[in-house]
């Protein structure tokens, strides 16, 4: 999925749930169906089928006897039901999440059925409320060297997209590896982008080359997946077998407490398992919350006086000291300018799953064995749900509003029983640093339109520019 769409490109209005039972279809060209338009702007692709046919509608892209069918559901209610209500319907066994876990292992993002579970059983534990909220000095201290960082910007103009994605790199690498982050961070820089590109390339193409072929693209991202994995396994073999690198053996530090997890029914983690869940976090521990840090930025930027009542509830609730986790019940406006960018620009904007059996979704019957699309950048800006849908408002997200609205008309954590473990670590993350960042800067936006495209996360296909102002704090 290529170039996608900017805030403001429009919104679905469709009419909901419809009789009979035969889905609608996008109208696409004859023999290719909608694959250029999901090819040229998979997100724009997305909006205009609910905006023509309502909130379950067909897409078939690809030739003859090469097509995909996908059915999109749009509505809150849709949502629900797949993710929740109807979870065991709707399994992650289409061709993108295989080659995530070929790519990535087969850990809790990817993983199904009892190794799922035992997986969330032994991992649960360490992501309390209380074990999370220890994270936030870490995370401030990341934060601290970005702010640091910027006051010699020549010309005093960032990529908050770069920066974000560097911050929140670095944070969850010191949170996983402690010490170790050094000998992680340069590694993960340079090879995840090869990999996820060779992953969503193989994860849309109707059909694939064997991987171990010696083609160039194969052999690119063997080499990349051999470095990354090498780095997390030489990590892990220290961190088991003790000795100078390990310290003291296991520590506080997630890696650390991955490797000491156990149960009487679930047993431990051996050394592959480990690097999955390594990986995984990785891989969704900071690409999201980049994609959250940077829009949030992005959107004060282009809106000034959303930006000065942050600042100002900054100021009186922090003073000078640093944010601790407590403080986000404190902060309540900059937690809803933070949602408020979640929804404009959420992080998984495609969620992806496969039906076992036939359903009915909307009025409409959903075949067995369909690949069923979400799409929270469409539902995130449903107008049944969110009037002006496009327009910046971060009071969409007072208590009173969102006990208004469905629960899945804002699920930028996906949800039901397999909601993203990390929600809450996101959250505290994306907070602290907000806080600190705009303590320290005043943004003016540089780049008011930025090109967007579906990969495994929200990508920003163009830079993410912003003119910065030292606060003296």
């Amino acid at each position: 999925m290529a170039v996608g769409t900017e805030a403001g490109s429009g919104s679905g209005s469709g009419s909901g749930s419809r009789s009979g039972t035969e889905v609608p279809t996008l109208r696409g060209v004859p023999l290719l169906g909608s694959l250029l338009d999901l090819t040229s702007d998979s997100l724009g692709t997305y909006l205009r089928a609910q905006q023509r046919h309502g909130d379950v509608v067909r897409i078939t892209a690809g030739p003859p006897g090469l097509r995909a069918e996908l059915y999109a559901v749009f509505s809150a209610e849709g949502a629900q039901q797949v993710l929740a209500s109807e979870s065991a319907n709707f399994r992650k066994d289409n061709a993108f999440y295989q080659e995530v876990r070929d790519s990535f292992g087969n850990g809790l993002l990817t993983s199904q059925d009892e190794d799922y579970l035992r997986q969330r059983r032994l991992v649960q534990p360490l992501f309390t409320k209380r074990r999370v909220d220890g994270y936030a000095g870490a995370v401030a201290a990341e934060t601290r060297a970005v702010v640091a960082g910027w006051e010699g910007v020549g010309g005093g103009v960032v990529d908050v997209g770069e920066e974000m994605t560097r911050l929140a790199l670095r944070a969850v690498a010191r949170i996983l590896f402690g010490t170790d982050v050094e000998a992680t961070v340069d590694v993960v820089d340079r090879c995840f982008p090869v990999i996820t590109e060779y992953v969503l390339r193989r994860g849309y193409s109707p059909a694939n080359i064997p991987r171990d072929w010696p083609t160039p693209g194969n052999r690119r991202a063997a080499a990349a997946m051999d470095e990354l994995y090498a780095v997390c396994d030489s990590i892990i073999a220290a961190r088991r077998g003790g000795g100078a690198d390990a310290g003291d053996g296991p520590g506080e530090d997630l890696l650390g407490l991955l490797a000491a997890a156990s149960s009487t029914d679930d047993g431990v983690f051996d050394a592959a398992e480990l690097r999955d869940q390594v990986l995984i976090f990785l891989l969704a521990g900071h690409e999201t919350t980049a994609t959250s840090l940077a829009f949030s930025l992005h959107l004060l930027a282009r809106h000034p006086e959303q930006q000065a009542l942050a600042r100002e509830e900054i100021s009186r609730v922090l003073g000078d000291r640093t944010p601790e986790a407590a403080d986000l019940d404190r902060l309540p406006y900059l937690t809803r300018v933070l949602k408020e960018a979640m929804r404009l620009y959420p992080a998984a904007p495609v969620i992806g799953r496969r039906a076992v059996a036939a359903t009915e979704v909307g009025g409409l019957t959903i075949p067995a064995g369909a690949d069923v699309i979400l799409a929270p950048w469409v539902t995130h800006r449903h107008p049944r749900y969110w009037p002006d849908p496009d327009r910046f408002d971060p009071d969409r997200f007072t208590p009173e509003a969102e006990a208004g609205r469905p629960r899945y008309a804002w699920f930028p954590f996906g949800g039901g029983p397999r909601a993203c473990i990390g929600q809450h670590f996101s959250m505290l993350e994306s907070v602290v640093a907000l806080a600190m960042i705009l303590r320290a800067y005043a943004f003016e936006a540089v780049d008011t339109d930025v090109p967007l495209g579906a990969g495994i996360t929200l990508q920003a296909r163009g830079p993410v520019r912003c003119r910065i102002r030292g606060t003296g704090r």
